[in-house]
């Protein structure tokens, strides 16, 4: 028990120290990992598995477009692909089908390894320091660099 006490205090404190930026690329992670475990679910027969970790997708992924910044005309854009993964989701919970939950896994994933490169990015441009400031940590939370911001960037 001490173990898993010492672990959830680390995972804690991972989550507490982390820039905004970094909030994200866990969120992504984390979309891609439970998208894993309801394909392997899927593949199992275990429908009340898949259906937790599937569910566990949506939230994520309704908490990107809950959080895109409408300031960027961008915005429209992550709308459009956040409602195709949540109804994609939606389809492969019904029907219980790996490969439509293996599609959204790899939109998530494309769209996770975009995110690591805009950080590098970001944390190199010295033109920018504001942004240099919140990728690190700086002023802004969660919200305020959501994923939306990628195309302020210019990627």
């Amino acid at each position: 028990m001490l173990k898993h006490n010492g672990y959830a205090q680390y995972q804690n404190s991972k989550i507490m120290t982390a820039s905004p930026a970094e909030l994200t690329l866990m969120l992504y992670e984390g979309a891609i990992k439970f998208g894993n475990i309801a394909i392997m679910a899927m593949e199992e027969k275990n429908p009340a598995k898949a259906h937790e970790n599937v569910v566990k997708v949506e939230k994520i992924i309704q908490n990107f477009r809950d959080t895109l910044d409408k300031k960027y005309p961008i915005w429209e854009d992550f709308e459009k692909v956040y409602v195709y993964l949540l109804r994609r989701c939606h389809e492969a919970n019904i029907a219980k089908d790996p490969e439509i939950m293996a599609e959204v896994v790899k939109h998530l994933r494309s769209m996770r390894d975009n995110w690591k490169e805009v950080m590098k990015k970001v944390a190199t441009d010295k033109n920018n320091p504001e942004a240099q400031s919140r990728i690190a940590g700086g002023q802004r939370n969660s919200v305020g660099y959501a994923p939306s911001r990628m195309g302020r960037t210019g990627t």
